[in-house]
């Protein structure tokens, strides 16, 4: 992919973020694409509901098990506001899916967190490659990590 389609699908991740946010739920969003660039599916962050297992990434990890080759799945890239959490990369790696850029990291998300006033995750924000050791990740993206931190701002009133 090209940096202008990195930087298109990282925008429509931050935009699935934003629309979490304005649903009550936090704001991360996520969209997988395929090895030709077509995306395939998204998803926003839906646990106000009470379910927090309802993350993006883990859905899209569901999606592709359920329509994608193996090989398909492993050619596909996950373009995501934030860094997996433990069980979305967790997901990631078991259904067999590729690359994955995040605007922001988790070591980001802990610090803003910090910040705000706010407890960190309850499970540990540890890198995607302590999960998914060999998988390749790019990440925090300057400019949209800045956007993602926006969200935060206003997801904690500030």
């Amino acid at each position: 992919m090209s940096k202008t389609d990195q930087a298109r699908f990282l925008a429509r991740a931050v935009a699935l973020a934003e629309a979490a946010l304005e649903a009550g739920d936090e704001p991360f969003g996520s969209v997988l694409v395929s090895a030709d660039g077509e995306v395939l599916a998204e998803d926003r962050n839906r646990i106000s509901g009470g379910d927090a297992t309802r993350h993006p990434e883990f859905a899209l990890a569901r999606w592709a098990a359920e329509h994608l080759s193996w090989q398909a799945r492993a050619a596909a890239t996950v373009y995501t506001s934030g860094e997996h959490c433990p069980m979305c990369a967790a997901a990631h790696g078991w259904v067999g899916l590729g690359r994955i850029v995040y605007a922001s990291s988790a070591a980001q998300l802990v610090a803003w967190l910090g910040e705000l006033g706010q407890a960190p995750p309850p499970v540990a924000p540890l890198p995607i490659t302590s999960v998914v050791p060999g998988l390749c990740v790019e990440g925090p993206v300057a400019g949209f990590d800045q956007q993602v931190r926006a969200l935060h701002r206003r997801r904690h009133g500030h």
